[in-house]
């Protein structure tokens, strides 16, 4: 097939990661690529090299207009949009097979669009305000819908999903994540260092636990580093940096517990399956997908709560680290994930084929 990825533009897809929206389109136009499919990206231009690019803008929006996401910012607005408007319509244009969907905007939804080529849309985030209406007002014949959880599908469709909505959990190469039979004795946490991701309290359940922790991932927010992060390093909690691939595998596979903290309705959850494929069970909060995501492989508490937190710590290393491993290679692997991408594309090439 001959298939379109349209991106979100926040962050280059290429690693490291900036969070797990990247790393699914990086991981879709790889997968794909391998297939055997001709897989165009519609991405930022200083996106990995490696894939065959078509720029929708020529630098990540971060590097033109920091910290302006949800801002309500014109001028940022005006630059997605434009970008965006050229992009869907040079896919019009392409003989793509399919577009699969990936950015938030508001312009692949329109009819004359959905219309021009068929297409798949990934839900990554709750819903909100700006692209409610458009999900709702594009549930039309023809176009798949995909939720990365049922968590998330819910929480766009209250009431029941449409047709042709339905849930696509994201899927992780197991070998990129080795299994460790036995891990160090210490917790390790692992995201966008962001208020809603909520490392200060996996710090404090930690602490409270008495547990060394170690964080890893691209600093988002500089004044939450500063104000709630960087003030408490220091002993057994640590900063381990921004790692990509085998690296940060290798730091994770050696810890014995994942601390992950969501404070917002998580939409999937791909660095706790990334640990849980090294063999750590999960201590958490229960928040958006987390309980379907880790099931039996962890322990999850009210969000918010440190002191339940520090106390699923313990119940979590009890937890054999064979179980996490096994649900991510029943759940959430990539191949089972690629084929659920195929069949969804197919079904869009069916009625011209007959």
């Amino acid at each position: 097939m001959r298939i379109a990825l349209l991106a979100h533009l926040r962050h280059p897809i290429a690693p490291p990661f900036a969070g797990g929206l990247e790393s699914y389109t990086w991981h879709l136009a790889e997968g794909l690529s391998t297939r055997g499919h001709d897989v165009v990206l519609f991405a930022s231009g200083d996106s990995d090299p490696r894939f065959a690019r078509d720029p929708v803008i020529p630098v990540h929006q971060e590097a033109r207009f920091p910290g302006l996401e949800h801002r309500g910012d014109a001028g940022l607005r005006a630059h997605l949009d434009g970008g965006y408007a050229a992009a869907c319509d040079g896919i019009a244009a392409g003989g793509f097979d399919v577009l699969h969907n990936n950015s938030l905007s508001r312009l692949p939804l329109e009819p004359r669009r959905l219309a021009a080529t068929p297409t798949v849309t990934s839900l990554h985030v709750p819903p909100y305000d700006a692209l409610r209406w458009f999900v709702h007002a594009s549930a039309v014949p023809g176009h798949r819908i995909t939720a990365t959880s049922a968590a998330l599908l819910r929480d766009w469709w209250p009431e029941g999903p449409p047709p042709g909505a339905s849930v696509l959990h994201n899927g992780i190469d197991p070998a990129a994540w080795p299994f460790v039979a036995q891990g160090d004795g210490s917790a390790v946490w692992c995201a966008r260092l962001a208020a809603v991701k909520g490392a200060h309290h996996a710090i404090a359940a930690a602490r409270r636990a008495g547990l060394a922790l170690t964080l890893f991932g691209p600093i988002e927010e500089p004044d939450y580093w500063a104000e709630r992060i960087a003030p408490s390093l220091g002993g057994a909690i640590r900063y381990g940096g921004h790692l990509a691939g085998p690296d940060l595998a290798a730091e994770i596979g050696r810890a014995s517990v994942f601390l992950f903290t969501p404070c917002w309705d998580e939409p999937f959850g791909l660095a706790a399956v990334e640990a849980m494929a090294c063999g750590l069970p999960v201590a958490g909060f229960a928040r958006g997908a987390a309980a379907e995501v880790v099931g039996e492989a962890g322990r999850l508490v009210r969000c918010g709560d440190d002191d339940a937190l520090a106390a699923s710590l313990g119940e979590a290393l009890a937890i054999p680290r064979t179980v996490p491993r096994a649900r991510v290679l029943r759940l959430f692997t990539r191949d089972l994930w690629l084929d659920r991408c195929e069949a969804l594309y197919a079904q869009h090439l069916i009625p011209s084929e007959t």
